[in-house]
């Protein structure tokens, strides 16, 4: 089938039958009506309802190369400039839709998908097999608009445990056993964001070294349904809610984040992309620009993300009749320069997009890679501004249920604003307490703090995106009448700097 509507989404969901738990209780199906993701379902329903919209699905789909009907635009390869321009304006239109609150929106793996497809040549020498592999799940995931999570983290236990454990005690994700069906997997993984709510995961984790001189069991990638025999999700504390007046942001945007244990998994031999080689799965990430393709998802969801707070700051001043105090306008004008600065960061990694190695035009990397720098930091700010600005208005704020209680009466007199109802009023509080003070706000905040990486990985990532280091020493070399000579000593700490990112 080609592309899917909501319907269809919760559907799917709702016919899987995982083994999933929540504070020691076993959950079952259908999981649109159970209230830990029934809001986020609904969402998600009405992302795919908007790309079926003939209004907008001209802007947010592409034909299928196999069958002309219509297929995700975010699956799309890019093998034209134009096709990035595309690409950008149909992930504006989801990121309007959840105002960049949605970290896992379905156009998040479909790029990540589509990256490492647009590198799967490299496999070829591999293993031709795993090759065909990833080409097939791409065209697969595409045709059937399949909606993916992923899992890459690894628990903390199990990190330290390939590094001292031999492989018989590690408890590191590995490969114990290949079989006529395929291969045997066990281990953990963490962060496995909306893990309940899509269809397969994607597991691509970093692999552990492996000393010996053969396969290394640590280094894999595959992609299975959700409910195979074998696998367990753990959920966290859930912030979600089933009041869009109480919890606007949680009974919306709550994505479940969950602890994955793969207990003796079989993975098909046609779902697996890679096996045995780590330099194959870092060859995987970095010839097909992986964080370079989803950084320019990723500053979309910023811009989104940066317009409602730019909203929420000028809506809570105005609440407050503080608009034109001096500080606030510096405030509002910050924000408003960084969301000028994202928009102009896109248009240059778009206008620097070139044609790589394999025939796809990739985005230019550095600009993107600043947006992911400057984002973590500058959301704090934010959401300091809001902290300040809400002050104890986003501490006293009663429940929609006590407007319609016998002490409504009181709530109606006492906090009403100049030009606002109470009603309205505290609609807004809420609104504010859920990003500064609520639990929603605090996983948002994390979450954007090491969204892409911490910040050292980043910083790497940006460092090595520059591969003339030296021509800026020269100009100040030049400047000055110095004559530079490179040393060696330099040379290989430039060279060290790039393996301490991988």
């Amino acid at each position: 089938m080609p592309i899917k509507n909501g319907t269809q989404y919760i559907e799917r969901i709702d016919q899987q039958n995982l083994n999933l738990w929540y504070q020691g209780k076993r959950i079952t199906g259908p999981y649109s009506k159970h209230p830990l993701f029934s809001g986020l379902m609904k969402t998600q329903a009405a992302l795919y309802d908007l790309q079926c919209d003939p209004e907008y699905q001209a802007e947010m789909t592409y034909p299928s190369p196999l069958t002309g009907e219509p297929v995700g635009l975010s699956f799309l390869p890019p093998v034209h400039p134009d096709d990035i321009k595309k690409r950008k304006r149909m992930m504006d239109l989801w990121s309007a839709k959840h105002h960049g609150f949605l970290g896992r929106s379905p156009d998040y793996m479909n790029t990540a998908l589509m990256s490492l497809y647009t590198a799967a040549d490299i496999l070829e020498e591999h293993n031709p097999a795993y090759a065909n592999n990833l080409r097939n799940y791409y065209t697969y995931c595409r045709e059937n608009d399949i909606t993916l999570s992923h899992a890459f983290i690894q628990p903390f236990a199990s990190k330290v445990s390939g590094q001292v454990d031999s492989l018989e005690d590690s408890i590191t994700a590995k490969v114990i056993e290949v079989n006529e069906e395929g291969f045997i997997i066990s281990g953990a993984f963490m962060m496995a964001t909306q893990g309940v709510t899509c269809d397969e995961m994607l597991v691509f984790p970093t692999p552990t070294l492996y000393p010996l001189e053969e396969k290394n069991p640590y280094a894999f990638a595959f992609s299975i349904p959700n409910d195979l025999k074998g696998i367990t999700f753990i959920c966290r504390e859930s912030n979600a809610s089933e009041s869009f007046y109480n919890h606007p942001l949680s009974a919306r945007y709550e994505e479940m984040d969950t602890l994955v244990i793969f207990d003796r998994v079989l993975v098909p031999h046609d779902r697996m992309f890679y096996y045995g080689d780590e330099n194959i799965g870092y060859r995987l990430f970095s010839d097909g620009n992986f964080h370079t393709h989803i950084g320019h998802q990723i500053v979309s969801r910023y811009i989104a993300k940066t317009e409602f707070f730019l909203g929420l700051v000028e809506s809570l001043a105005h609440e407050q009749n503080v608009s034109f105090d001096a500080n606030i306008i510096g405030q509002t004008a910050k924000i408003m320069t960084m969301l000028e600065t994202f928009k102009a960061l896109r248009i240059a990694a778009e206008e620097g997009a070139k044609q790589n190695q394999y025939g796809y035009y990739v985005p230019a990397s550095s600009p993107l890679l600043a947006s992911s720098i400057l984002f973590p930091t500058f959301y704090l700010e934010m959401v300091d501004m809001i902290q300040r600005l809400g002050s104890s208005g986003i501490i006293m704020i009663p429940y929609e249920e006590d407007l319609s209680s016998e002490i409504g009466s009181y709530v109606y007199e006492y906090l009403h604003g100049l030009e606002s109802t109470s009603k309205d009023r505290i609609a807004l509080f809420r609104l504010a307490w859920e990003l500064g003070a609520g639990s929603f706000g605090g996983r948002q905040s994390q979450f954007e703090r090491f969204f892409f990486g911490n910040a050292q990985t980043v910083n790497f990532r940006m460092f090595n995106s520059y591969d003339n280091h030296e021509d800026y020493q020269q100009l100040i070399h030049d400047f000055l009448g110095i004559e530079k000579k490179e040393t060696a000593e330099e040379m290989e700490e430039i060279e060290e700097v790039k393996e301490n990112e991988q």
